[in-house]
């Protein structure tokens, strides 16, 4: 039997989740689901600029973990702008670590 997934920590839940290319009607583009474990991923790499243990100790997950949580991010990423595929962000297992509170998908 496989391990539960561990519960990510996740600071900053984005006020906008959908980005689509400019001048295409959503329904005529194909998406790409980033979760929110994966955004955090990206902001706190890419965005505050910690480095990969930094970044691993705020989620709360190991250093190789984060590194594959990255990795599969930015690949989507790629994917949706090279591709104009319009990028969504939900879902994944984590809990705000400012509310203190476990969630298992969208906090609304």
């Amino acid at each position: 039997m496989p391990r539960p997934p561990k519960i990510r920590r996740v600071e900053h839940i984005p006020d906008v989740t959908y980005f689509k290319p400019q001048g295409v009607p959503l329904r005529n583009l194909e998406k790409v689901v980033i979760s929110f474990e994966e955004m955090e991923a990206i902001r706190l790499k890419d965005r505050e600029g910690l480095d990969q243990q930094a970044s691993a100790d705020r989620m709360g997950v190991s250093r190789p973990t984060f590194q594959r949580i990255l990795t599969a991010a930015r690949a989507k990423v790629a994917e949706a702008l090279t591709a104009g595929k319009a990028i969504r962000i939900e879902g994944g297992i984590y809990r705000v670590s400012k509310k203190g509170r476990r969630h298992r998908g969208p906090p609304w």
